[in-house]
């Protein structure tokens, strides 16, 4: 594994938003939900798409907060504009299990 130094670490923006919507993203090649996560006044609500369907539903989502790298340039996914990477570590067959804090805090904190 290649190691990296603070600054390399701090240049990778990761922020914590709530959920305000999610649906599914229709014209996916995977099953994939839309979502609109909120990171506060500074950066405003961004869009996402997140292969997340085996765990989650557009309905348990909402109001959830989740972490994601906001710096990342906007990635086109079929017809739907992804602005943010929502973040995820696999469960033991590979399914995306949401991160997030362990208690609500301010949306728009940056990792660190």
């Amino acid at each position: 594994m290649n190691q990296i130094t603070y600054p390399d670490f701090e240049k990778v923006d990761i922020r914590v938003g709530t959920i305000r919507s999610a649906q599914l993203l229709e014209g996916a090649r995977k099953p994939a939900l839309r979502l609109e996560i909120d990171f506060g006044p500074e950066i405003g609500i961004k869009k996402s798409s997140a292969q997340i369907t085996v765990h989650y539903t557009a309905d348990c989502l909402v109001g959830r907060q989740v972490a994601a790298v906001v710096n990342f340039p906007p990635r086109q996914i079929g017809k739907f504009m992804s602005e943010v990477l929502t973040l995820g570590f696999p469960d033991a067959a590979g399914a995306v299990v949401l991160f997030a804090p362990d208690r609500v805090v301010p949306d728009g904190g940056k990792l660190f």
